[in-house]
């Protein structure tokens, strides 16, 4: 589970501009890093299968919000795909 604490750190560090809480780059840096603690939870706990689904819905969003800014903004997409390591 991602804390808010936690939370508050990846917007600040992915943000555009100062009140940027939700454009797309912000949002799969969020979902990014719930990936990865969710991955970790799943490597544990092997047959946890709602979580899987979580993840699994997870992992398609991030894709949509991926698809989007790629189709809107190239350079942006580009940095987030090298911030995050996607790529």
């Amino acid at each position: 589970m991602l804390t808010t604490k936690k939370k508050q750190t990846v917007i600040k560090k992915n943000q555009i501009h100062d009140k940027d809480t939700g454009s797309s780059a912000v949002q799969v840096a969020i979902l990014s890093t719930q990936i990865d603690e969710l991955a970790k939870h799943l490597k544990k706990h092997k047959k946890d299968n709602n979580s899987r689904r979580g993840l699994i819905k997870m992992v398609a969003d991030r894709r949509t919000h991926l698809k989007y800014l790629e189709r809107k903004d190239k350079t942006q997409y580009n940095a987030v795909m090298k911030k995050m390591s996607l790529a």
